[in-house]
């Protein structure tokens, strides 16, 4: 097993990181403490990435993840999505609010590249877009979507509400998921990309929220909003044999990510709490016994080794990707793991550093905020561990709820 990062990518890596370090880094409190002021630094970040990323689908961007790039090369490659997936880690060891902001980097952008067709990923190239999936009684079962989507002539006409959509306020596009038949069932859930003013669509809030804070979270109302038949995602027939799967491949790209940002923004808690430890004096020798250390040295061997496994995963799930290869349980399994391990480390690490970790002198107490929607959103633990079990028991959705 070779565990090192590809040498193609290590300057976009170096890059990433220097962003973190360099651009995120110095904003990071200034957002947090400003919600829903959006970081117009950020709007030159992006046109940087944007030449950076020129003519690559291998770049530091969000919308690199897909599998169809691999689907004319043979042998076994490293391409897109393990590139996103590596900016990913690098930017959100900077800031995770600040990434989620970032123009044309929004989770949308991942579901344009997982699903659309060739045309329509010329068209919307360059557009951020963000994703709605969440409903007020629709969460973790993206099965139960009831804003629908009803064609008429060319347009699709769609009627819902969707809440808590990142960047649904800032961006160019959200993508949409909307059933075409709710008699159908899940095999009629479609994704629509609906731009930014077109009529019926309209934003209604904006949450105020623990963490993520340099992000927009919005609630936006779809009342009788038409969309282009053109801009829904991918095929329009309803195979029911194939049920949910074509729209479901989004979260084989995206759920990678998500767990990569956990695995980001744990490694700034550990780098840091390591910092502040051996200045108290903490020798962090990884020859002595665990026995023999102290339980802020012992406990910070037991938060890395939660880390490798969780970053380890990550990159195989990206990696299945790349290869296409199914990786839908073990997407699941790393998002699972990496946003309970981030959750974790942070507030161990808050912990460690006592009074200096609960200030806002440290980022500290910033980063367990931040770490708790990687948790939740793109599926929460609760429906990671479901799904994971499915997949090993060969149990459908009915059959295990």
């Amino acid at each position: 097993m070779n565990l090192e990062i590809p040498q193609k990518f290590r300057a976009l890596g170096n890059q990433a990181q220097q962003v973190a370090a360099q651009y995120f880094r110095p904003l990071s409190r200034k957002y947090d403490k400003a919600e829903h002021a959006y970081p117009r630094e950020l709007d030159l970040l992006a046109a940087l990435l944007d030449g950076m990323n020129a003519g690559s689908p291998e770049s530091v961007g969000a919308g690199s993840a897909s599998k169809r790039s691999a689907a004319t090369e043979a042998g076994v490659r490293n391409g897109g999505n393990l590139s996103a997936l590596l900016g990913v880690m690098e930017l959100c060891w900077g800031d995770v609010g600040l990434l989620l902001a970032m123009p044309r980097q929004g989770l949308g952008n991942a579901a344009i590249a997982a699903v659309a067709n060739e045309e329509q990923l010329e068209r919307f190239k360059g557009t951020w877009a963000a994703m709605a999936i969440t409903e007020p009684g629709c969460g973790s079962d993206s099965a139960a979507i009831r804003t629908t989507a009803i064609k008429d002539g060319e347009h699709y006409v769609l009627n819902g509400e969707k809440i808590f959509v990142t960047s649904g306020a800032r961006a160019d596009a959200v993508v949409v998921w909307a059933t075409l038949d709710r008699g159908l069932g899940r095999a009629a859930i479609k994704s629509f990309v609906v731009e930014k003013g077109t009529p019926g669509m309209t934003v209604t809030r904006l949450e105020r929220k623990l963490g993520i804070k340099a992000s927009d979270t919005a609630s936006i109302n779809f009342n009788d909003c038409r969309v282009p038949a053109t801009n829904l995602l991918g095929d329009a027939e309803v195979d029911v044999q194939r049920g949910f799967a074509g729209v479901m491949e989004t979260f084989d790209n995206t759920r990678p990510l998500v767990a990569g940002m956990a695995v980001g923004v744990a490694k700034a808690a550990l780098d840091r709490t390591r910092e502040l430890l051996e200045k108290a004096g903490c020798k962090f020798d990884y020859r002595s016994p665990l026995l023999s250390v102290s339980h802020a040295e012992a406990t910070l061997y037991r938060l890395e080794a939660e880390w490798e496994a969780a970053r380890l995963l990550t990159l195989k799930a990206a990696w299945m990707a790349d290869n296409r290869l199914p990786n839908s349980r073990e997407a699941s399994i790393a998002k699972a793991k990496a946003g309970r391990v981030a959750n974790e480390i942070t507030l161990k690490c808050v912990e460690l550093a006592g009074a200096l970790g609960y200030g806002e002198d440290e980022l500290l107490e910033k980063w367990a905020r931040d770490s708790k929607i990687l948790d939740i959103f793109e599926g929460t633990q609760q429906i990671q561990l479901l799904i994971v079990a499915r997949r090993l028991l060969g149990k459908s959705s009915s059959e295990l709820k």
